[in-house]
């Protein structure tokens, strides 16, 4: 029986916990739910985060030469499955869905904000959780080199001063052991975290570009609908003139007729 539990209580895990003391399985733990995190994120990212499509560049690009040409039922009815689930393909066609349908342009541009400001959302979350683990691994570290120095020091006390050094390696080992592990955690969570970050940043970006080659674009039928209630200062001058000549040329015969009468 204790054969069979032996290479269980000796595997590389249980000795790295007999190393590290109790710190260390807090280490681990944090290292595997981080690794579960950024699996998870990877998957997220793979399948639902915002992407320009070539597809979607041609729709964009229809848009830019010919509005009235481009049917937003017929591109969502075109897209694949794997099209229907890129936010980038929603709020493109649902922008322009509101544009041609006349909606007010301030309105048009909250939505569009709120819309891309969502499809970010689900990646917010598994970010701050790997740059809080990177950001206490390395505090974890130093509170395991802190509990391994009092151990050190607790047994120089029991022996008065007269501690060998057998009897200090060991919480001298494990307060490095802790140092270590916290380092080893950090650094590849703080590159990860920066990684993701400058990939969302890049994301934002093409959303961004993506709603301002679109919102620039104005179909013609909603020029028609602003060229109809524009009056230009030139149409306003001669309606204005209009107005006032019956005034004057009443005020001039008038003048006439009372000069010719005396």
């Amino acid at each position: 029986m204790t054969d069979l539990n032996l290479p269980l209580n000796t595997g590389p895990l249980a000795q790295l916990i007999d190393m590290g003391g109790p710190v260390m399985v807090v280490l681990v733990a944090l290292a595997i739910f981080g690794i579960v995190t950024f699996v998870y994120l990877m998957l997220l990212g793979t399948l639902y985060a915002p992407r320009l499509s070539g597809r979607l560049k041609k729709t964009v690009m229809n848009w830019q030469k010919d509005p009235a040409a481009v049917r937003p039922s017929d591109v969502r009815h075109q897209a694949g499955r794997w099209g229907r689930m890129n936010p980038l393909q929603h709020l493109v066609t649902d922008t322009i869905e509101a544009i041609q349908n006349g909606q007010d342009d301030r309105q048009i541009r909250e939505t569009a904000a709120r819309d891309a400001q969502h499809s970010l959302e689900p990646f917010e979350a598994p970010l701050k959780i790997i740059e809080v683990i990177a950001a206490l691994a390395p505090l974890l570290g130093l509170l395991g080199t802190v509990l391994g120095m009092m151990e050190a020091f607790s047994a120089m006390a029991a022996t008065e001063g007269r501690a060998n050094a057998t009897q200090l390696s060991g919480g001298i080992y494990e307060a490095l052991t802790t140092t270590a592990a916290g380092l080893v955690v950090a650094i590849p969570f703080a590159a990860l975290a920066a990684w993701i970050e400058f990939r969302l940043r890049r994301i934002h970006k093409t959303i961004n570009s993506t709603l301002v080659s679109i919102l620039h674009i104005v179909p013609e039928q909603t020029l028609d609908a602003v060229e109809a209630d524009y009056q230009s200062p030139e149409s306003q001058r001669n309606a204005e003139t209009a107005v006032d000549e019956p005034d004057r040329y009443s005020t001039a015969r008038g003048q006439r007729f009372a000069h010719a009468t005396g």
